[in-house]
Protein backbone atom coordinates (compact mmCIF):
# COMPACT_ATOMS: atom_id res chain seq x y z
CA UNK A 1 0.00 0.00 0.00
CA UNK A 2 1.19 3.48 -0.98
CA UNK A 3 1.82 5.36 2.24
CA UNK A 4 1.21 8.49 0.46
CA UNK A 5 -2.53 7.58 -0.15
CA UNK A 6 -2.54 6.79 3.78
CA UNK A 7 -1.35 9.87 4.49
CA UNK A 8 -4.06 11.04 2.30
CA UNK A 9 -6.81 9.51 3.98
CA UNK A 10 -5.51 10.78 7.38
CA UNK A 11 -5.22 14.33 6.25
CA UNK A 12 -8.42 14.41 4.01
CA UNK A 13 -10.39 13.38 6.88
CA UNK A 14 -8.58 15.65 9.37
CA UNK A 15 -9.85 18.24 7.57
CA UNK A 16 -13.30 16.92 7.35
CA UNK A 17 -13.28 16.55 11.37
CA UNK A 18 -11.96 20.07 11.51
CA UNK A 19 -14.65 21.64 9.35
CA UNK A 20 -17.47 20.08 11.36
CA UNK A 21 -15.97 21.38 14.36
CA UNK A 22 -15.97 24.73 12.82
CA UNK A 23 -19.87 24.37 11.82
CA UNK A 24 -20.60 23.02 15.89
CA UNK A 25 -18.95 25.95 16.85
CA UNK A 26 -20.59 28.22 14.61
CA UNK A 27 -24.38 27.02 15.36
CA UNK A 28 -23.62 27.08 18.91
CA UNK A 29 -22.87 30.78 18.79
CA UNK A 30 -26.36 31.27 16.45
CA UNK A 31 -28.22 29.77 18.94
CA UNK A 32 -26.55 31.52 22.47
CA UNK A 33 -27.05 34.86 20.16
CA UNK A 34 -30.51 33.82 18.93
CA UNK A 35 -32.32 36.76 21.40
CA UNK A 36 -29.75 39.30 21.04
CA UNK A 37 -31.38 42.49 19.96
CA UNK A 38 -28.79 44.99 20.35
CA UNK A 39 -25.03 43.73 18.99
CA UNK A 40 -22.07 46.15 19.89
CA UNK A 41 -23.23 48.20 16.38
CA UNK A 42 -26.65 48.57 17.15
CA UNK A 43 -27.85 46.03 14.96
CA UNK A 44 -29.88 42.51 16.03
CA UNK A 45 -26.82 39.54 15.86
CA UNK A 46 -26.89 38.45 11.76
CA UNK A 47 -26.51 34.31 11.81
CA UNK A 48 -23.12 33.03 10.80
CA UNK A 49 -22.98 30.29 8.44
CA UNK A 50 -19.87 27.78 7.52
CA UNK A 51 -19.74 27.35 3.59
CA UNK A 52 -17.68 24.28 2.31
CA UNK A 53 -15.44 23.73 -0.80
CA UNK A 54 -13.46 20.90 -1.47
CA UNK A 55 -10.16 20.90 -3.14
CA UNK A 56 -10.55 18.86 -6.14
CA UNK A 57 -7.22 18.57 -7.83
CA UNK A 58 -6.29 15.20 -9.80
CA UNK A 59 -2.72 14.83 -8.06
CA UNK A 60 -2.03 17.76 -5.67
CA UNK A 61 -4.68 19.68 -3.63
CA UNK A 62 -4.18 23.99 -3.27
CA UNK A 63 -2.07 25.58 -0.26
CA UNK A 64 -0.37 22.26 0.50
CA UNK A 65 -3.40 20.98 1.36
CA UNK A 66 -4.01 17.00 0.31
CA UNK A 67 -6.36 16.72 -2.97
CA UNK A 68 -9.95 16.56 -2.00
CA UNK A 69 -9.55 18.15 1.68
CA UNK A 70 -12.55 20.13 2.82
CA UNK A 71 -11.55 24.12 3.30
CA UNK A 72 -14.08 26.57 4.93
CA UNK A 73 -15.05 29.72 5.72
CA UNK A 74 -17.65 31.48 7.58
CA UNK A 75 -19.59 34.25 6.04
CA UNK A 76 -23.11 36.21 7.31
CA UNK A 77 -26.38 35.03 6.14
CA UNK A 78 -27.86 38.19 4.91
CA UNK A 79 -31.44 37.05 5.14
CA UNK A 80 -33.40 40.04 6.41
CA UNK A 81 -34.33 40.30 10.63
CA UNK A 82 -37.42 39.23 11.87
CA UNK A 83 -39.33 41.84 12.99
CA UNK A 84 -41.84 41.83 16.03
CA UNK A 85 -44.11 44.34 16.78
CA UNK A 86 -43.27 45.94 20.71
CA UNK A 87 -44.05 49.42 20.98
CA UNK A 88 -42.92 49.46 24.57
CA UNK A 89 -39.59 48.06 23.51
CA UNK A 90 -36.68 50.98 23.73
CA UNK A 91 -35.12 49.74 20.79
CA UNK A 92 -38.66 49.81 18.66
CA UNK A 93 -38.73 52.19 15.63
CA UNK A 94 -42.60 52.96 14.98
CA UNK A 95 -43.51 49.82 17.49
CA UNK A 96 -40.98 47.58 15.33
CA UNK A 97 -38.57 45.54 16.76
CA UNK A 98 -35.87 43.93 14.63
CA UNK A 99 -34.75 40.24 16.21
CA UNK A 100 -31.58 38.00 15.13
CA UNK A 101 -32.42 35.96 11.45
CA UNK A 102 -31.58 33.15 13.69
CA UNK A 103 -34.40 30.12 13.74
CA UNK A 104 -33.98 27.92 16.44
CA UNK A 105 -35.34 24.76 14.92
CA UNK A 106 -33.35 25.21 11.74
CA UNK A 107 -29.85 25.44 14.03
CA UNK A 108 -30.69 22.31 15.65
CA UNK A 109 -31.99 20.44 12.51
CA UNK A 110 -28.79 21.51 11.48
CA UNK A 111 -26.85 20.80 14.74
CA UNK A 112 -27.85 17.18 14.41
CA UNK A 113 -26.88 16.79 11.28
CA UNK A 114 -22.90 18.64 11.73
CA UNK A 115 -22.87 16.06 14.84
CA UNK A 116 -23.70 12.72 12.38
CA UNK A 117 -21.44 14.09 9.68
CA UNK A 118 -18.45 14.15 12.17
CA UNK A 119 -19.25 10.46 13.84
CA UNK A 120 -19.47 9.33 10.09
CA UNK A 121 -15.61 11.24 9.34
CA UNK A 122 -15.03 9.65 12.99
CA UNK A 123 -15.79 6.04 12.55
CA UNK A 124 -14.14 6.43 8.74
CA UNK A 125 -11.25 7.28 10.39
CA UNK A 126 -11.27 4.32 13.09
CA UNK A 127 -12.34 1.86 10.40
CA UNK A 128 -9.55 2.97 7.97
CA UNK A 129 -7.06 2.87 10.95
CA UNK A 130 -8.21 -0.97 11.80
CA UNK A 131 -7.58 -1.82 7.91
CA UNK A 132 -4.17 -0.40 8.48
CA UNK A 133 -3.64 -2.74 12.00
CA UNK A 134 -4.94 -5.70 10.66
CA UNK A 135 -2.61 -5.54 7.30
CA UNK A 136 0.50 -5.00 9.38
CA UNK A 137 -0.71 -8.15 11.34
CA UNK A 138 -1.36 -10.06 8.18
CA UNK A 139 2.65 -9.25 7.73
CA UNK A 140 4.04 -10.62 10.34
Amino acid sequence: MDSKIGTNVFDITASALTAERLRLSVIAQNIANSQVAKMPDGNPYRRQKVVFESVLKATKGMAGLPAGAVTTHVESDMTPFQRVFRPEDPDAKDGWVSLPNVNVMEEMVDLIDASRTYEANLSALRTYRQMLQQTLEMTR
